[in-house]
């Protein structure tokens, strides 16, 4: 869309410049037939287009029956959470009082039999559970003007068996819906991709729901379905307000037979409608979940959305910093930098639908803030998952791992005045927003400082990314650089402190120079780094003792002369 616009501006420039009146020779009847002078004064360069705004973003997923509770019935809800706005970004850049995140993910908010919402019954009503649409409005309003931008999970894989399409399809064979889902007279006698019961039973038929009895899967190579969901989109996009779409099971959406997964057919239809959807808003955010490994998930990115949520390297930041040993996380950057030159990919820890960090770490917090340093620093859009900067915990099955935030260590960890949905964790006297938003020396002050210093510091958001090797085997350290300015990251990611990992590269994008290091979580300077031709690094090492799971994250500055 931006480049049609683009060439659509050049076209027009190209037209109205204006050329001398200055008549040209007529060349000799006997000379070959030459083009025409070009112009004296060549139309503008049209300016390079911005870049996206996710860009720069830091996202924040959170479940709102679970974030706040605004009118005490034990439910998170709409007014809860825009009662915490505050915390979240205050719209006040400089105030350093809030975590600073500028992008929420909410994960699903339509009308739902079920505590999750990822059965639909209804696309276009809020859950009133959590309110109105009006106070949907309402919240992107307030967000917006704290410079927040907010996503929807989009559920268009499957609904509800309770959604009057599915109701109607089911009624019989001449239903006007029938074809809204899939049927069979007989039982395939397939299973899903983890040995799953995806065809199910009723009134003597079968359907097909890739994910339970409960979720029929939609046909979305039938044309009345699609255009349905388009309007759903619509919906969201000129009626709510919203900024984007998180898809959910992206990698399911068009089966091919017995083939599930990562169709053609599935490409095919996530393209169309993201060309649909910039059509609507040049600006919209669709961010897929493609959970699989990633030369799988690059496949999605650039064609049919924006960017694709990186299993992969969450998996190898979780392994390489509880094994202490750099190999996974190396190697996934590799990986990264071959897959996804312009970028495109999103980054998390965890998610809703796995065991939170504090419990994949045995609750050990110095884990938890090495990995948020590495997520921080790394290139692509961040995503954190409510309550990770305060360290909360939970593991499977679901319902513990989305359980009600912890706000303070009174009653409920202030989450509701009622009876909360699910119980609050254990130890939520001790993980809570008030008591460590008061320690400076804690994991949700060490995330406000992270995520200040990605906002700060362009760098840190840049897709640049340029791995040095190091002499030690714990350590890891990476450049981070724009035109204006270079950051180098170094971890050990190792239990034990190291006095020994010199720093080096054949080359590196740092100019030939001297160059001073400040860190810039703790303002120390460290060694100055000289850089050779062609941006050779040769035996640099900042700081003569590097602690056990600590980082640095250097400003390197050209030394005045």
């Amino acid at each position: 869309m931006r480049r049609r616009t683009w060439l659509l501006l050049l076209v027009l420039l190209v037209a109205c410049s204006p050329r001398t009146s200055t008549p040209t020779a007529t060349p000799p009847a006997s000379s070959p037939t030459a083009p025409p002078p070009s112009p004296t004064t060549p139309p503008p360069t049209p300016p390079p287009v911005p870049a996206a705004w996710w860009q720069n973003a830091v996202f924040y997923e959170l479940f709102v029956r679970s974030f706040a509770d605004g009118d005490g019935d034990g439910n998170g809800d709409l007014q809860g959470l825009m009662a915490r706005l505050d915390y979240l970004n205050d719209g006040d850049p400089a105030g350093g009082q809030d975590l600073g995140v500028t992008g929420l993910w909410l994960m699903p908010v339509f009308s739902s039999p079920s505590y999750h919402g990822y059965d639909v019954t209804d696309y276009t009503t809020v859950n009133p559970d959590y309110g109105s649409n009006d106070d949907f409005r309402a919240l992107v309003a307030e967000a917006h003007r704290r410079g927040v931008r907010v996503i929807v999970d989009m559920v268009l894989n499957h609904t509800s068996d309770e959604h009057p399409w599915f109701l109607d399809s089911a009624s019989g064979p001449r239903a006007e819906r029938r074809d809204w889902y899939i049927w069979a007279d007989a039982n395939p006698e397939y299973s899903g991709p983890q040995a799953q019961v995806v065809w199910h039973e009723r009134d003597g038929d079968y359907y097909y729901g890739f994910f339970e009895s409960g979720m029929p899967d939609l046909n979305l190579q039938n044309p009345e379905v699609t255009a349905a969901l388009y309007e759903v989109a619509r919906f969201w996009i000129e009626d709510m307000d919203v900024d984007g779409f998180r898809l959910d099971a992206a990698r399911h959406y068009v089966e091919e037979g017995r083939t599930q997964m990562h169709t053609a057919a599935t490409h095919a239809w996530l393209q169309e409608f993201y060309r649909y959807s910039m059509e609507l808003d040049p600006e919209l955010l669709t961010v897929a979940e493609v959970w699989d490994v990633s030369d799988v998930v690059a496949t999605y990115v650039g064609t049919d959305v924006d960017l694709a949520f990186e299993f992969s390297l969450a998996k190898a930041i979780l392994l390489s910093v509880n094994e202490g040993g750099v190999t996974a996380l190396a190697s996934a950057l590799k990986e990264l930098q071959r897959l996804y030159p312009r970028g495109g990919y999103a980054t998390f820890l965890t998610n809703h639908d796995q065991d939170r960090v504090m419990n994949v770490f045995s609750r050990d917090e110095a884990k938890a803030r090495l990995a948020a340093t590495i997520l921080l620093t790394l290139p692509g859009v961040p995503f954190l998952y409510y309550g990770e900067e305060i360290g909360m915990t939970g593991s499977k099955p679901d319902p513990q791992i989305r359980t009600p935030m912890q706000w303070t260590a009174g009653p409920q960890a202030g989450f509701t005045t009622g009876t909360p949905w699910q119980p609050v964790n254990e130890g939520y006297d001790e993980r809570n927003v008030e008591a460590q938003a008061a320690d400076a020396s804690s994991l949700l002050n060490h995330y406000r400082s992270l995520i200040a210093l990605r906002q700060a510091h362009p760098a840190l958001s840049s897709l640049n990314l340029h791995v040095l090797d190091s002499a030690g085997r714990t350590v890891l350290a990476y450049l981070r650089t724009t035109e204006e300015e270079a950051i180098l990251v170094v971890l050990n990611l190792g239990m034990r402190e190291t006095d020994a990992f010199a720093l080096g590269s054949r080359e590196s994008p740092l100019a030939p120079g001297r160059y001073t290091a400040r860190d810039l979580l703790t303002g120390d300077e460290a060694e100055a780094l000289v850089v050779a031709e062609g941006g050779a690094v040769e035996g640099y090492q900042p700081v003569p003792v590097l602690a056990p799971q600590g980082a640095l994250i250097l400003e390197m500055a050209p030394a005045l002369p």
